[in-house]
């Protein structure tokens, strides 16, 4: 385990999400961003939801009534944005896996803000190398099982296809997925991968104590409260609803998550920004064990 953060990897100029420290020494979970959108299909602009959690997360209180802790009860630290090169996708979830397995090194548990769902891999691949078990849990309006996209198999759209390649448990709960080919629909129903909120609690049951990855793709959320993201699909989730997902998660063993899709231009309210940042300070604290 390495105490020191590989400054080669991590970009630190820029905001910082509120209460979180630089030094990780300490410290149980280490958040971290890749501003990435390179593939983005219909409307850019994720590549700036990483800065803008953290520019608006002071407009957030630190206390979570819900969670019935504040941030200042625990140790965690904001590494910052992954040094990447614009373009074709396959660097960056390279460089993703190389920070994320950085991030694990120094004994942190990893929480990744996007960019686009196609870094997901990247970082399901580095915390799978060190959970070989894991089990990933997607938060998500679509499928993303296509093996290719309007030619890139690292596209947006194939994030959970390629996280499947890295998965050796090849356990994926895809909670409430509502956008899709036939072909990905036939796929979930074959495979029993598709889960409604009901039935989450009976197939978390079944992995309980296993490591667990949630992957947060925001346009999960219904587009009337997360209209700044690129693909937005109407028929989604609120605030209530992700509540009773972090309700459901209590006892288990969550040693990763990531949050993406945020595209803050698209929302001159602001309000898609603050749900995101709150989302994170959900999972932070879910991270810390609390």
């Amino acid at each position: 385990m390495v105490s020191t953060i590989p400054e080669e990897l991590f970009n630190r100029d820029g905001a910082i999400y509120m209460g979180a420290r630089r030094d990780p020494t300490g410290c149980t979970v280490g958040l971290f961003g890749v501003p990435y959108d390179g593939t983005t299909s219909f409307r850019p602009g994720t590549r700036f939801g990483p800065a803008a959690i953290r520019q608006v997360s002071d407009g957030l209180e630190t206390y979570d009534p819900q969670l019935d802790t504040d941030l200042d009860d625990i140790a965690y630290c904001d590494l910052g944005a992954v040094e990447i090169s614009f373009g074709a996708p396959e660097p960056v979830v390279v460089a993703t896996r190389e920070a994320t397995n950085a991030v694990m090194d120094l004994g942190l548990k990893p929480l990744m803000l996007g960019g686009e769902h196609s870094i997901s891999s990247g970082a399901v691949a580095a915390v799978a190398s060190h959970h070989p078990d894991l089990v990933l849990l997607q938060l998500d309006a679509h499928a993303d099982l296509r093996d290719h996209w309007l030619g890139g198999r690292h596209s947006h759209a194939c994030a959970m296809r390629r996280c499947l390649e890295v998965l050796p448990s090849q356990e994926l709960l895809q909670l409430a997925i509502r956008s899709g080919t036939r072909e990905e629909f036939s796929e979930l129903h074959r495979q029993q991968r598709l889960v409604s909120l009901e039935q989450l609690p009976r197939r978390l049951a079944a992995i309980a104590g296993r490591p667990l990855y949630l992957t947060v793709d925001l346009d999960w959320f219904d587009p009337a409260v997360m209209p700044g993201t690129g693909t937005p699909e109407p028929g989604g989730f609120d605030w209530v609803d992700f509540a009773r997902l972090i309700d459901l998660l209590q006892g288990q063993n969550l040693v990763a998550a990531d949050v993406v899709e945020l595209a803050p231009g698209l929302d001159n309210s602001g309000c898609s920004s603050v749900l995101a940042a709150k989302v994170v300070r959900s999972l932070l604290i879910k991270l810390a064990g609390c």
